[in-house]
């Protein structure tokens, strides 16, 4: 059974960092395309970042763009998001996903959910 375990969320101050991970484990992902999904309380989940298998193709969301930056680490099925210059509105519940096959911006395109990691920007 495919499982994806997030980690890395916390309380942080608006300018701060975090980085988070995404462990793997059940399969390889060989193949397989892997993104990251952020949903605010009474908000839709929302597209963050997405990498394809190779790692060689990223998109970000206009609102992370800049900030954000997404890897992967296929001999660890192992991805991250490093989370720079966080701002309030940052503030969701982060979820990584995979889906084989492309890179895609919609949530319902990937089979495999983590079960989410806080993070909460706020003085």
């Amino acid at each position: 059974q495919v499982q994806l375990v997030e980690s890395g969320g916390g309380l942080v101050q608006p300018g701060g960092s975090l980085r988070l991970t995404c462990a793997g484990s059940g399969r390889t992902f060989s193949g397989y395309a892997m993104g990251w999904f952020r949903q605010a309380p009474g908000k839709d989940r929302e597209f963050v970042a997405v990498v394809s298998w190779s790692g060689g193709n990223a998109d970000y969301a206009g609102s992370v763009k800049g900030r954000f930056g997404i890897s992967r680490d296929n001999t660890k099925n192992t991805l991250y998001l490093q989370m720079n210059s966080l701002k309030p509105e940052d503030t969701a519940v982060y979820y990584c996903a995979a889906r084989l096959g492309s890179t895609k911006w919609d949530w319902y395109e990937y089979d495999y959910w983590g079960r989410g990691t806080q993070v909460t920007v706020s003085s």
